[in-house]
């Protein structure tokens, strides 16, 4: 078992921060709950909520629906896509109306026997209108799990989701696995963030292995990004008392064992405005007392099958940066005795650096 506290730690976040709101949340309707996973799959919730919000008003019970004419029901799905799913919301209703008299087994192994209900959608059920101890894995989970433990394997591998699986069930509060849950793709989704996550705010900090060895960026792995051909790279050389931070690349990926400043690598392309640099620099580290020397032009490096862009960003710190443990603290002039990659160097040509 795991012996970090994440349960007590995401349920106070939970009942005391957290700030997210959709209309399904505290749910413990197993109807209502499942219509809202059927309806979010492979639709943002944006778009899934005012549909959510239809089907509730039209068809209120499960029998409601079971008994609606197909065309009906299709209808109202409309604009929605994926029409399979709509086609196995109403043979599961129905089938739970003949099988179960229009309510949901309080069984995890029963709801995965239902037409269209796959592990998330029966721990949902399970969990949040039950209370089983059973783990609700998504992307969000994913990556937080990924971050707090400093694991590399590759998410949307056979091999990541198993362990990434097991992980969460491990961490799991067996008391509260719904708000446990509902807390921790919540933090996901608001907090630990793909790209720019608000680290200084999350609950989490005191325990993540990612925040300390400076890998926020790095992870998770995903073995499709790696693949990419396109991918954008924007380096922070953190600067204090005539000493830069860089560390080795130790993963399976380009430039192994070469050297770098901090990497945020992104799928947007990010002009590193003032604005923004503050913004990520307090987010990032709570960080307020720097000066920004310097943001670079655009470089770009042609790999055999990727082509990598990227930027630099120079800044003063005030104060040295505890979080970064697995960094080394190097005087400048040691720079150059250190490899790095031709974008790195292109870089800090372009910055005025070297």
């Amino acid at each position: 078992m795991r012996q970090q506290p994440l349960a007590p730690l995401l349920l106070h976040w939970h009942r005391h921060h957290n700030q997210r709101s959709m209309p399904w949340k505290g749910e413990k309707d197993p109807y209502k709950i499942w219509l809202s996973e059927i309806i979010l799959q492979q639709t943002r919730v944006e778009q899934g909520w005012v549909y959510y919000e239809r089907f509730v008003l039209q068809y209120p019970t499960l029998p409601d629906l079971a008994h609606a004419p197909d065309e009906a029901v299709f209808k109202l799905w409309e604009g929605l896509g994926y029409y399979s799913r709509c086609k196995n919301l109403l043979q599961t209703a129905r089938a739970v109306l003949r099988q179960y008299g229009g309510q949901f087994p309080a069984d995890y192994t029963a709801l995965l026997g239902l037409k269209g209900i796959g592990p998330y959608t029966a721990a949902a059920i399970a969990s949040f209108a039950f209370q089983l101890p059973y783990a609700v894995v998504d992307g969000n989970v994913f990556r937080v799990l990924s971050r707090v433990f400093g694991i590399d394997t590759p998410i949307d591998s056979t091999d990541g989701k198993k362990q990434f699986t097991q992980l969460a069930q491990e961490v799991l509060s067996q008391k509260h696995p719904d708000l446990f849950n509902q807390a921790i793709m919540d933090l996901g989704a608001t907090v630990c963030k793909p790209t720019l996550p608000h680290c200084s705010s999350c609950p989490l900090l005191s325990v993540c292995t990612a925040h300390r060895e400076g890998t926020i960026h790095q992870l998770p792995v995903k073995e499709k990004i790696l693949k990419k051909k396109k991918r954008q790279f924007y380096y922070f050389l953190l600067e204090q008392q005539g000493k830069v931070w860089i560390h080795k690349r130790t993963r399976k990926d380009i430039w192994e064992n070469l050297y770098e400043p901090y990497l945020v690598e992104s799928d947007e392309d990010i002009a590193w405005t003032k604005n923004e640099v503050q913004q990520w620099l307090l987010e990032q580290w709570g960080i307020k007392k720097y000066t920004l020397m310097k943001v670079s032009g655009k470089e770009t490096q042609q790999l055999t099958h990727q082509q990598i862009s990227g930027k630099l960003i120079h800044i003063r710190l005030q104060k040295p940066l505890l979080a970064l443990q697995q960094y080394e603290a190097i005087a400048w002039e040691q720079l150059q005795e250190k490899p790095f990659s031709k974008l790195v160097h292109q870089l800090m040509k372009n910055a005025g650096l070297w």
